[in-house]
């Protein structure tokens, strides 16, 4: 009897390659994201909110969408079409990270 390897396992479970398990595990990176929210908001009522704010903000919008597309061109040109799912994740991040104003960014209550 051989030696089971991940990759081996994987072929097992997904033996139509790459795409399902991209898929996969940028579900479970999302999952996470979601689970993390909630225990915030369990611990700090309407902390969830401003988490997801900037879904709300056209300016973390354009960040997230440029990251996409320059990542998603890129990564399409070189890996194929599963880069275009990381990609998408990349602006998810990259929106996230944006904060909404005009201040200076360092994050100050009154920034």
């Amino acid at each position: 009897m051989g030696h089971w390897t991940a990759k081996g396992l994987l072929a097992v479970f997904f033996p139509e390659g790459g795409m399902a398990v991209t898929l996969l595990t940028v579900a479970i990176i999302l999952a996470a994201l979601v689970i993390r929210t909630a225990v915030a908001e369990l611990r700090a009522p309407g902390s969830a909110r401003r988490q997801w704010a900037f879904l709300t903000d056209r300016r973390a919008w354009a960040a997230g969408v440029g990251t996409a597309l320059a990542l998603g061109a890129l990564g399409w040109a070189t890996a194929g079409p599963t880069a275009a799912i990381w990609a998408a994740l990349a602006g998810l991040l990259a929106a996230s990270l944006t904060r909404a104003g005009t201040g200076s960014g360092t994050g100050a209550k009154n920034d």
